[in-house]
């Protein structure tokens, strides 16, 4: 009993993909409204039964553990996947590929799953991998865009280089220390030019699939061609995990080279908020300018990453999932828009305001989050970062942080400008949104304003991540 609590996330969404495997095998031929509806009650359950309470423990000789903290992760990435598919609910019963995003969607979540839960650094390849493979093929489900098919390409190369990169590093550190688990590396690590060389190497792996800088350049591409519901998933999701998981590998497996990296990820940290806010100033296509507001944002984790504390920790963790709501009601507007006009067109945003009122409204509460403005809950998300960054003592990288707060602020005012004071001369017509749409918009607003109140919820991570 006490296996089954701890794989609970992993049983669930194995029992999903296999019966989604058996329906397709056995032509159940359930119609795309009910198809849809049902797959969102059952992540909505999903969601539910992980916020049962469970004990900390571990299993396979440390290969997987738990606690509370990653029980915290992986309920955060339950209820990302569950707002991603009520917001492409109008895509979804379009698709003909519907059957094909739940499955790889879940079968990335199984590996998510097992990456945050690894003790090993083994288990922590083989998870990455999981959650990778399955994102490329989602990539290039619009099969009648060329655009996809170039995304799902450049993300399967870019993720294979990447993964190479790692493995090779994961080499480098085997061949230090002789085991991979955790608690080895951890106690047995020492300062070396071999080390050295395998923390750059999978600090290099890591970066790619982090989006950070000079490791971006498939993103834009891939975030533009892929269809808006992967694209929300891959900014929210595959990004989420991985700066959850980084995490762990920092602060644990290379914690005694903390000064090395310290000043590697401050460099990294500067480099992508720079290059993605003055990037996404030149953006005319929505989904482009929200890929490189997402690398700008990840500069901006960075920051709160180099405090190196239990603050830093809790800091990260609060801000992705401000950053999972903001950035889902964005995505479901754009995809509102898409799915009415067929364009991602900014220009398309242009005097929003007079013919959807409430979508406008919602673009701009997720964007002031974006930008850190108060008291929306991003302010309070940047501000707990830059307090935890400031521990660091590198204040030149909290000074190049508050300039680029500037800089992201002008981008997001941009298309805030665009849908309440400029004029179109197409206006959009009335967009019939939809149930589902409405339900995840309301929920990722309610959220926001929620974590702007919520000093118990922080204190409640901090004591997790203690």
């Amino acid at each position: 009993m006490d296996l089954a609590l701890l794989f609970r996330f992993e049983i669930i969404v194995a029992l999903l993909i296999f019966g989604l495997i058996a329906g397709a095998l056995f032509d159940f031929g359930m119609k795309a409204k009910p198809f849809v509806v049902t797959m969102n009650i059952v992540l909505f359950v999903a969601f539910l039964i992980g916020l049962l309470p469970i004990q900390e423990g571990q299993f396979f000789t440390g290969f997987f553990q738990s606690n509370g903290l990653i029980v915290l992760q992986k309920n955060i990435v339950n209820l990302g996947i569950l707002l991603i598919s009520l917001a492409s609910y109008n895509w979804l019963i379009k698709s003909d590929e519907r059957l094909e995003f739940y499955v790889l969607m879940l079968c990335t979540i199984l590996g998510v799953y097992l990456m945050l839960s690894s003790g090993n650094v083994l288990m922590l390849y083989l998870g990455i991998e999981m959650s990778s493979i399955p994102v490329a093929a989602m990539s290039n489900l619009n099969l009648k865009d060329k655009r996809s098919s170039e995304a799902g390409t450049k993300l399967i190369l870019s993720s294979s280089f990447s993964t190479g990169v790692m493995l090779f590093g994961i080499s480098l550190l085997y061949g230090m220390v002789g085991d991979l688990s955790f608690t080895h590396v951890e106690a047995t690590l020492s300062e070396n030019p071999f080390t050295i060389l395998a923390f750059v190497l999978i600090l290099s792996g890591f970066a790619f699939k982090m989006s950070i800088v000079p490791f971006h350049l498939w993103t834009a591409d891939v975030y533009e061609g892929s269809p808006v519901a992967v694209t929300n998933f891959l900014s929210v999701i595959s990004k989420g995990s991985v700066v959850f998981i980084f995490l762990t590998v920092l602060y644990s497996l290379f914690g005694k080279l903390q000064q090395e990296w310290l000043y590697a990820i401050s460099i990294l940290s500067i480099l992508s908020m720079t290059v993605g806010n003055l990037f996404a100033l030149r953006q005319t296509n929505a989904k482009r300018f929200l890929a490189f507001s997402s690398i700008a944002q990840v500069g901006f984790v960075l920051v709160g990453i180099a405090g190196v504390s239990a603050v830093s920790v809790t800091s990260v963790v609060y801000f992705i999932l401000i950053y999972l709501l903001s950035n889902v009601a964005a995505f479901g507007v754009v995809g509102a828009i898409n799915d009415t006009t067929g364009s991602e067109s900014l220009d398309k945003f242009k005097g929003l305001y007079k013919s959807n009122p409430f979508l406008a409204l919602v673009m701009a509460i997720a964007l002031f989050s974006l930008a850190g403005i108060p008291p929306v809950a991003g302010f309070f998300g940047k501000l707990f970062l830059l307090a935890a960054g400031f521990k660091s003592g590198i204040y030149f990288l909290l000074a190049i942080a508050g300039v680029n707060l500037v800089f992201s602020l002008y981008n997001y005012l941009r298309v805030v400008k665009y849908m309440f004071i400029d004029e179109s001369n197409e206006p959009l017509e009335k967009i019939q949104s939809g149930t589902a749409l409405k339900i995840a918009l309301y929920a990722c607003l309610i959220g926001l304003l929620f974590l702007s109140f919520s000093g118990p919820f922080f204190n409640y991570i901090y004591g997790l991540a203690s």
